[in-house]
């Protein structure tokens, strides 16, 4: 288990908006933090790593959680610059 300095929840929000919110959020932290994003729209899957690779941060980790009756990934996003 990973863990976060800081954790954002954007459940209930869909594309483009957790990545949006996660642009704004890692603002915040320190060079070296960790942030944990929770969503339940799966594209976060995809969205993420790619967010990551594009600004530069590092994402370090992925996880699902099955919640009746929806799933909730968890990802964990470094700030590196």
């Amino acid at each position: 288990m990973i863990q976060a300095d800081v954790k954002l929840d954007t459940l209930g929000y869909f594309c483009p908006m957790p990545i949006i919110m996660t642009s704004k959020k890692i603002k915040e932290l320190a060079v070296g933090q960790i942030l944990e994003v929770a969503s339940d729209d799966e594209g976060i899957k995809k969205d993420m790593p790619a967010w990551c690779q594009t600004i530069g941060h590092e994402m370090v980790g992925l996880e699902e959680e099955d919640t009746n009756p929806k799933k909730v990934y968890k990802a964990y996003v470094k700030k590196t610059k």
